[in-house]
């Protein structure tokens, strides 16, 4: 399951400029030297016993986009995400979310953002023990000094819209991981939040539970058109529930697009490992395996009547499927109109190139 079909095309929601996080005593003084001279991530530590974590980072996240952010450990993904609520504090660099400079926030200002305009999920479940399942919900209610009986009904929702409303009642060591997970999105959606922010939410939990959780993030998004930031450092995760992926290494974003795009065209060598082992299945759809219409018709003349003919958002198991069962080539439509088409050569190179080669 992915959620690649499904692109977002409202405003942006957040947008991050040039942000740099350096950790140690020098890290202005660090951070001239770098823009100055071109100083590399070992140099600075050398010589100024300096740590880069993010390195000039800018992206954008639009309206209801679940933006995945990926790389192995070390890479800065979760540094990064923890300036858009500012425990961290940036170097250097501009975050602006709904138009509001974040940077610019002073202390009850901050606090009364971080309340009411976006919520975090640690992969850390950080549920309180010696609250009930429904008062961990409602805490951030509470916060807000919303009345007893108002927070304790949106918090009841919520734990119905994640399917524990018989839970309530039970304290955290009674539920197993993954339910606990689940706890701690309800009580972040609870507050209404406009951005979701995730770290790692869910690689502490067993495989199918992971999946499952995954599954039931993807549909709760769906329904409440939340704008989420998602780190991650499993590649098979982003993909699966990521409009776009942004991939990070060394502090540094590499490239960013949907998992289609990374697939078929990564930006470099180590976007390429990366991705090898991802099936393109059903990653990839039907406009990125086509030719054009006009190229085939010139080599190979008119296309057969009894073409099959698909949309091209169709995935490439399906095409696979049609190529087995029909010797035409497959049509490629945009509403009526053909814009493509596709061979059981162009199908082939694309399996072969997305196989690994050892």
């Amino acid at each position: 399951m992915s959620n690649q079909t499904a692109q977002p095309s409202g405003d942006t929601v957040l947008e991050v400029s040039n942000v740099w996080k350096i950790f140690g005593n020098e890290a202005d003084t660090a951070l001239r030297a770098i823009q100055n001279e071109g100083l590399s991530k070992s140099q600075v530590l050398e010589t100024y016993n300096a740590v880069v974590g993010v390195a000039d980072v800018s992206l954008e996240v639009k309206q209801g986009e679940i933006f995945c952010v990926m790389g192995l450990s070390g890479s800065g993904k979760s540094t990064l995400v923890r300036h858009f609520n500012r425990l961290l504090e940036p170097t250097a660099g501009k975050i602006v979310i709904h138009g509001v400079d974040v940077m610019a926030l002073g202390t009850g200002a901050l606090q009364e953002f971080r309340n009411r305009k976006i919520s975090m999920v640690f992969q850390n479940f950080a549920l309180l023990p010696h609250r009930s399942v429904l008062d961990n919900v409602a805490m951030p209610l509470e916060i807000r000094n919303i009345n007893k009986n108002e927070r304790m009904r949106r918090a009841a929702h919520m734990l119905e819209t994640v399917e524990l409303d018989a839970w309530g009642n039970k304290y955290a060591h009674e539920l197993s991981g993954g339910m606990q997970q689940r706890v701690g999105l309800a009580r972040a959606l609870a507050a209404d939040p406009e951005v979701l922010l995730m770290d790692e939410p869910f690689s502490a939990l067993d495989p199918l539970i992971r999946r499952q959780l995954q599954d039931e993030f993807i549909k709760l998004s769906a329904t409440m058109n939340k704008t989420t930031m998602f780190i991650t450092h499993d590649l098979d995760e982003a993909v699966r529930i990521g409009d776009r992926i942004a991939i990070m290494r060394d502090g540094r974003i590499v490239q960013i697009g949907t998992a289609e795009d990374i697939v078929m065209n990564p930006a470099d060598d180590y976007v390429a490992d990366f991705v090898a082992g991802i099936s393109r299945l059903k990653i990839v759809r039907a406009h990125a395996v086509m030719q054009p219409i006009e190229k085939y018709v010139s080599e190979a003349g008119p296309i057969p009547d009894d073409a099959p003919r698909v949309n091209e958002e169709e995935p490439l198991s399906r095409l696979i499927e049609l190529a087995i069962d029909n010797e035409a080539p497959i049509t490629v439509r945009d509403g009526n109109t053909e814009i493509g088409v596709i061979t059981r050569t162009d199908i082939l190179r694309t399996v072969i190139e997305g196989a690994e080669i050892s």
